[in-house]
């Protein structure tokens, strides 16, 4: 299996190997290589992927810095257009935030429950709310319905 692995990524490498990219491949996959450990190894599809990535997101950069009403782009337009990339951390940081917070609430409203379950005494008889007279059940009126019947 790992053959044909090997043979799929020799073929799609020739693929590619005509086509011309915005990067160098060598200088991608080298920051690559410094970021995995030692014993990591890159497939060739992954190098070019990678590639047509950066290649995308530098064009997403520079269509958003095109934005810019001034005829020269400036450091601020380029700092506005990574502005959502630079961000996934921080918004990486604030969905574990509010996840752990939502835990402490759910928490916190099971213990609620648990106290007013413990605490209140529950029967399964009619709700008389302060002021009002007590009816009678649909059902005791049937039963009484059929004692008289007899």
């Amino acid at each position: 299996m790992e053959e044909n692995d090997e043979v799929m990524d020799a073929v799609s490498m020739e693929e590619d190997e005509g086509r011309e990219f915005a990067f160098a491949m060598a200088p991608v996959v080298r920051l690559m290589k410094a970021e995995l450990d030692n014993d990591k190894m890159i497939r060739g599809r992954v190098k070019v992927e990678m590639n047509l990535w950066l290649e995308k997101i530098c064009r997403k950069i520079a269509a958003k810095m095109n934005e810019s009403d001034y005829t020269m782009v400036e450091l601020d337009d380029f700092k506005t257009a990574i502005e959502p990339y630079e961000m996934v951390d921080d918004v990486e940081q604030e969905r574990h935030r509010i996840v752990a917070s939502l835990e402490k609430i759910k928490q916190d409203c099971d213990s609620l429950i648990r106290d007013v379950n413990r605490k209140f005494i529950s029967f399964d008889g009619p709700v008389v709310r302060y002021g009002e007279e007590e009816s009678e059940s649909p059902e005791k009126d049937e039963a009484d319905d059929e004692v008289e019947d007899l």
